[in-house]
């Protein structure tokens, strides 16, 4: 059975990824507008309501807006933008998380943000296994491609070639902080340092943490036995446990769909940091939304997918 698929913003970044993630792919029929029809709100509402499965690749209002337009109760939705990723009735697209099933049986899926997706994934089972405890104040610090910004940043990036880092959210304020909490289930929102590199694609998230400090926090080693019974059997999720010197992001790094884990401790075992490594236009984007469409489509959740 062949499922319609329109990608509501299919000229973004995420849109285009998605595209080239499900070219070829018999299972799925793209349903697509030209540029002049994207604008049209009568045609943009003809096809989400003719679709199986709409994918939002929009800023939050539009993505809203597209929701509003669906006048059937049969178009799955999943939204790649932040406005329905801690709304009831929305189910939150990280599988490895939420479990498979859920997202399978979904109408509505929110697709997780970048920047969550490494904190999530380090976090939730330890979290869930008392190994860490809940009211913390946790920090994260972490840095992006600049792909992750979407057109004007890109284009800001690329026109100037003598950025070197852009640290932003200064505010405290950033829209991801809200779904790290309520999905992680932590008291206090966790204090975010974001930043953008001269890189197209890539992230690393780093959680530090002094062990020492918070009470009945595991030890190390049982931090990284924790992840990696979690995320066992995972083809997406890896769980290292070498200690390289470092870790890279490569402006040549190609497109890829899993989740890098670490846990590295200091000799006494009284600080960790945990690093999750990730491409932000793969797990953190388009290879997510891809991941949670085979799922609701009953497929593979892996197919078409970059590893």
């Amino acid at each position: 059975m062949t499922t319609h698929v329109f990608i509501d913003g299919a000229a973004g970044t995420t849109g285009l990824e998605i595209a080239a993630r499900l070219a070829g792919r018999q299972e799925f029929s793209l349903i697509a507008l030209d540029d002049a029809q994207r604008k049209d709100p009568r045609a943009r509402a003809d096809a989400l309501n003719a679709a199986d499965v709409a994918i939002l690749c929009l800023p939050d209002e539009a993505a809203r807006e597209a929701v509003s337009l669906i006048a059937n109760d049969r178009t799955c939705v999943i939204d790649a933008s932040t406005a329905h990723r801690v709304a009831p009735g929305w189910t939150y697209g990280f599988p490895e998380i939420v479990g498979r099933d859920a997202v399978a049986n979904a109408k509505r899926v929110s697709n997780p943000g970048c920047y969550p997706t490494g904190f999530l994934a380090l976090t939730v089972p330890l979290l869930r296994a008392g190994l860490l405890p809940a009211d913390w104040p946790y920090t994260v610090n972490a840095v992006s491609g600049y792909s992750g910004g979407g057109k004007a940043l890109i284009a800001r990036f690329e026109a100037d070639p003598d950025i070197a880092f852009r640290a932003y959210g200064l505010g405290l304020g950033h829209k991801h902080v809200a779904e790290m909490q309520a999905v992680a289930g932590m008291t206090h929102a966790p204090l975010f340092s974001p930043a953008v590199i001269p890189a197209f694609r890539g992230m690393v998230v780093d959680v530090p943490l002094t062990l020492s400090a918070m009470p009945s926090a595991a030890k190390p080693d049982a931090l990284r036995a924790a992840l990696e019974a979690f995320y066992a059997g995972s083809r997406l999720v890896r769980v290292h446990n070498e200690v390289p010197e470092e870790l890279l992001l490569r402006q040549s790094d190609a497109p890829r769909d899993g989740l890098n884990l670490h846990v590295f401790a200091s000799t006494d075992g009284r600080q960790v940091r945990l690093i999750a490594t990730l491409d932000n236009l793969g797990k953190g984007a388009s290879g997510a939304a891809v991941q949670s469409l085979n799922l609701m489509s009953g497929l593979s959740e892996m197919a078409g997918l970059r590893l």
